[in-house]
């Protein structure tokens, strides 16, 4: 069980995790618990055509974007990381077992691929078995990046430059629910979350 010991008046946090984990799930409703805005960094990197932004112009988009003292920034973006824990208090993890996100995974492409949602308004962006057996595949993406950002997260989670960020690691969906259930009773951040 993580320690879900909280300092007061967090008001710009990070959620993290591999592909499939349900960042965005998680994302939105924490923001929405907390009435912060949500950030989603795929909406700013992907552009019509699934065409990605250049860092160039990706960089300054995403410092724009956490100009403001509140907000719940969904994503990884390694590469991003002097620019969105520059000010971020909390980072959250969600580092659920493999089985748990590669399930999630297929269910989500299978759901796209299906409803041919347009995943981000405005670029016609769309997910289809194609792509999802393709060689650019989010699968397999997922697959290539699980244990390389276990390492990574686990690293900065102890690495003494980031000492001042407050890291918590949700390990499963049930602990994930249990510290929105927390954070929508107490009303955000005022006290301290224990499980």
């Amino acid at each position: 069980m993580p320690d879900f010991s909280i300092t007061p008046n967090i008001s710009r946090i990070n959620i993290i995790g591999t592909s499939g984990s349900g960042k965005s799930t998680f994302s939105k409703a924490l923001a929405g618990a907390l009435n912060y805005p949500y950030v989603e960094m795929d909406q700013l990197y992907w552009q019509p055509g699934w065409q990605g932004t250049p860092d160039e112009t990706f960089f300054p988009k995403l410092e724009a974007a956490l100009q403001t003292d509140y907000w719940v920034l969904d994503g990884n973006y390694t590469r991003t990381a002097s620019i969105k824990w520059k000010q971020v208090q909390m980072v959250i993890w969600l580092d659920y077992p493999f089985y748990i996100v590669f399930m999630r995974m297929i269910k989500r492409v299978l759901r796209r691929a299906i409803t041919r949602e347009e995943i981000w308004p405005g670029t016609g962006n769309r997910e289809s078995l194609m792509m999802a057996l393709g060689k650019d595949s989010i699968i397999r993406w997922m697959l290539k990046t699980y244990k390389t950002n276990k390492d990574q997260y686990e690293a900065a989670m102890s690495d003494p430059g980031l000492k001042d960020i407050v890291f918590i690691r949700l390990e499963n969906p049930k602990q994930a629910e249990q510290f929105l259930r927390k954070i929508k009773c107490r009303g955000g951040f005022t006290h301290q979350i224990t499980p």
